[in-house]
């Protein structure tokens, strides 16, 4: 779509939202929208395929930051010039004079003074990035994993290639804007205005025989799946950026990139430090007082053999190495092993009477004795 264009339309009203509205409620509007009018869902139904396209044109513009900001620009200035009061611009001094909008606007657009003269030929547009989230297992994350996406997104027409025109014709040059998009006249007194095209609305081609796929718009829904590739270690809520893989371009412009935002499942045993896995074991009192050797679970292959030293207090942390996740450089990370001593809820009349032995054994000494001398 040409910039020009952008004055004639409301895209904030397209999607229902505010023109303060966040990225996070602009994205939101329309994938609500976007699923409700999507053609997969409403085969036959023009009037949601038109809407559908209404919608995606608006996304296009209103979730790029560069974009929205020249539309918000383009549509604020097009309301203070429209309605110009007759009698003529003022400036500064109050002297009258004669004030010609075409330079103004014509760095936007590309015309010329006045937008004549000049012959606007198809110029190549890098197509729109893409955004889209996935949800992978714990496994995946750390091992990697290629992910089938499907995406859908609003690109040049297959049947025309974007021109808009039916196979075998071609759009012609405005005749009115000689293909400026811009058009230049008096709004009142010796106020020049200038403003997009009336005829071709501002695109500087018209189309004299629509394309029967896109009705004449250039622009068409397109669904297609990706093998798309997650690389080993990624975290949950990191965004990969896949290049060459967003929206077509047009005129011979490259495609856009995909924005692949990832959600990892937990796990129900392992936890991420970086490159290291990490694990929670639980070991008994006389393990932990006495020393044992002990199995400890791995997230692939066999389980690894882990000394515990006699007089281990819970919560220390041992070392597996190369147990860990994939690391970018090569090799593993580590798998950190925590042992948590546990008590038992209940004993048996043998394990009390050993317990017991144990009290009378250690002579009443507190291990609490020491805090006691810190604060008196």
């Amino acid at each position: 779509m040409a910039a020009s264009d952008w004055s004639t339309k409301d895209f904030y009203k397209v999607l229902g939202v505010k023109k303060d509205a966040s990225q996070d409620e602009i994205k939101k509007a329309y994938r609500k929208l976007a699923r409700d009018n999507h053609p997969d869902s409403n085969p036959g139904n023009k009037a949601a395929e038109d809407r559908f396209k209404g919608i995606s044109e608006a996304y296009a513009v209103l979730s790029s930051k560069e974009k929205r900001k020249e539309y918000d620009e383009q549509r604020s200035m097009f309301g203070q010039f429209r309605g110009g009061q007759p009698g003529g611009f003022r400036p500064p001094g109050g002297a009258q004079a004669d004030f010609d909008m075409s330079d103004l606007f014509g760095g936007l657009f590309g015309g010329g003074r006045g937008g004549r003269g000049r012959q606007r030929q198809p110029q190549a547009r890098k197509g729109d990035d893409l955004e889209t989230e996935a949800t992978i297992t714990f496994e995946q994350a750390v091992d990697g994993a290629t992910l089938p996406l499907r995406l859908t997104s609003d690109e040049p027409c297959p049947t025309c290639h974007g021109t808009g025109a039916k196979p075998g014709t071609t759009p012609k040059v405005c005749t009115k804007c000689h293909g400026s998009g811009m058009q230049t006249g008096a709004a009142g007194g010796v106020f020049a205005m200038t403003e997009p095209c009336d005829l071709c609305r501002g695109r500087g081609l018209l189309v004299e025989h629509p394309c029967d796929t896109c009705h004449g718009s250039g622009r068409a829904p397109s669904s297609r799946t990706l093998q798309v590739k997650v690389p080993a270690g990624v975290k949950d809520g990191q965004r990969i950026r896949i290049k060459g893989k967003g929206g077509k371009g047009d005129a011979g412009g490259p495609a856009g990139d995909l924005f692949l935002l990832v959600h990892v499942e937990p796990h129900k045993l392992f936890g991420r430090k970086g490159d290291h896995l990490t694990i929670t074991v639980p070991v008994t009192f006389d393990e932990a007082a006495l020393g044992a050797e002990i199995q400890v679970p791995t997230l692939h292959g066999a389980p690894v053999r882990i000394r515990i030293p006699a007089g281990t207090p819970t919560g220390r942390t041992f070392r597996a190495s190369g147990k860990g996740a994939v690391r970018k450089a090569g090799g593993h990370g580590d798998l950190l092993v925590t042992v948590e001593v546990q008590v038992p809820a209940e004993l048996t009349d043998q394990a009390r009477a050993a317990v017991e032995s144990l009290r009378e054994a250690r002579g009443g000494v507190s291990p609490r004795d020491g805090l006691f001398n810190v604060v008196t």
